[in-house]
C-alpha cells in the first residue's frame, strides 16, 4: 500500500509539475476568436499591372508570360512559354518601372540617401490603429483640396486624440478615377498641408499617414513628402476603398513586398473594422480556404494579365 502511495504521490507531483509549464491558452488566440474571427475585413489596396496609373517620368510596366530560362532536356527549351497544357503550371515575368507602383509604403530612402530602406522597416509595422480623415465633400469644390489641421483637429473634437503610433489614411475619393489614368493623374489633386503632417506626427507621434493619390502634396518641390522622408518617417500612397471603412474604431493590417535597399514597396493594407460593420467580410464569411475555382480557365487578356475567360473570347 505504501508502495502504491509513493508512485502515486510522484505521478500526481509530476502531473502538477507537467501542467503548470504547460503555455496556457494564448490570450491572442483567444482574441482572435473572440474579435478578428467576426471582424469585418476591407482590402484598402489596388491590383497592379502594366496600365495602372504612375508617374510618367518612370514610364509603363509589362506583363508577359514566363519563359523557361534554359534549357531541361525533355521537358522545355529555353525561351519556351510555360503553359498549363505542356508543362502543367504558368508562372508571369513582370518588367515593374519602379517599386514605386500601385498601392505603396514609402520608405525615408526613396528621398533620404541616410534613410531606412524598405527591407529595414522592423516587424511591428504588422497591425496598428486606423484613422480615417475625411475630406473628400472637400475635394468635390476643390479637387487640389488639402488637408488642414483644422480638419485632423475636427475629427479629434468627435473622436478624442489620435492614438500614438496609429495610422492616419486620408479620404478623398480620389481612388475612383483609379481606372481613368489621365484624369488620376491630373496636377490638380489633393493631398496633405505640411503643417498637418507635422501636426501628426510630432504631436500625435502617429506611424505613418497614407492618401489615395500617388503623391503627398503639389507644391513645386513636394514640401510635404521632403519634409516626410528626410526626418525618417513612412507615408501611404495609392489607398483605395477608405469610403469603406470606419473614421474611428478600426484597425489596420499592414504587408509589403521586401527588396533589399528598396526605395519603395508594393504594398497590402486590409482594415479590420468591427463586426456590426456595413461593408467587408468576415473570416466567418469567407475562411479563404479552400479558395473558390475560377468561372472559366485563365487566360492572358491583351496585357498580359491572366483572367477567368469564356470560350470564344
Amino acid at each position: 500500500m505504501k508502495k502504491f502511495l509513493s508512485v502515486f504521490v510522484i505521478m500526481f507531483v509530476l502531473l502538477a509539475f507537467t501542467s503548470a509549464n504547460m503555455p496556457a491558452k494564448s490570450d491572442l488566440w483567444n482574441a482572435y476568436n473572440k474579435y478578428f474571427k467576426n471582424a469585418k475585413y476591407v482590402d484598402l489596396t489596388h491590383s497592379f499591372n502594366g496600365t495602372i496609373p504612375v508617374w510618367y517620368g518612370f514610364g509603363n510596366s509589362v506583363v508577359k508570360a514566363g519563359v523557361a530560362g534554359q534549357d531541361v532536356p525533355g521537358y522545355v527549351t529555353k525561351g519556351t512559354e510555360f503553359t498549363y497544357k505542356t508543362h502543367g503550371f504558368q508562372i508571369t515575368r513582370y518588367y515593374l518601372c519602379t517599386d514605386q507602383l500601385g498601392t505603396q509604403l514609402d520608405p525615408p530612402a526613396h528621398f533620404y540617401q541616410y534613410g531606412a530602406t524598405i527591407s529595414d522597416l522592423p516587424a511591428t509595422y504588422a497591425i496598428r490603429p486606423l484613422v480615417v480623415i475625411d475630406t473628400h465633400k472637400k475635394v468635390v469644390k476643390k479637387s487640389d483640396y488639402h488637408c488642414t489641421v483644422q480638419d485632423i483637429k475636427a475629427w479629434e473634437a468627435k473622436y478624442g486624440p489620435i492614438p500614438e503610433g496609429s495610422v492616419v489614411m486620408i479620404r478623398s475619393d480620389w481612388s475612383k478615377k483609379w481606372s481613368n489614368v489621365k484624369e488620376f493623374n491630373t496636377s490638380k489633386f489633393p493631398g496633405i498641408k505640411l503643417d498637418a503632417l507635422k501636426y501628426l506626427h510630432l504631436e500625435r507621434k502617429i506611424l505613418f499617414h497614407g492618401h489615395e493619390p500617388l503623391d503627398t502634396d503639389t507644391t513645386p518641390k513636394l514640401d510635404g513628402e521632403v519634409w516626410l522622408l528626410h526626418n525618417n518617417f513612412c507615408q501611404a500612397e495609392g489607398v483605395t476603398n477608405l469610403d469603406k471603412v470606419p473614421e474611428a474604431g478600426a484597425l489596420i493590417s499592414i504587408g509589403f513586398a521586401k527588396p533589399e535597399g528598396g526605395t519603395g514597396g508594393y504594398a497590402r493594407y486590409i482594415a479590420i473594422c468591427p463586426s456590426d460593420w456595413k461593408y467587408g467580410t468576415s473570416v466567418i464569411e469567407t475562411p479563404g480556404a479552400p479558395l473558390p475555382k475560377q468561372p472559366y480557365p485563365l487566360m492572358r487578356d491583351k496585357n498580359g494579365v491572366l483572367k477567368p475567360t469564356p470560350p470564344n473570347k
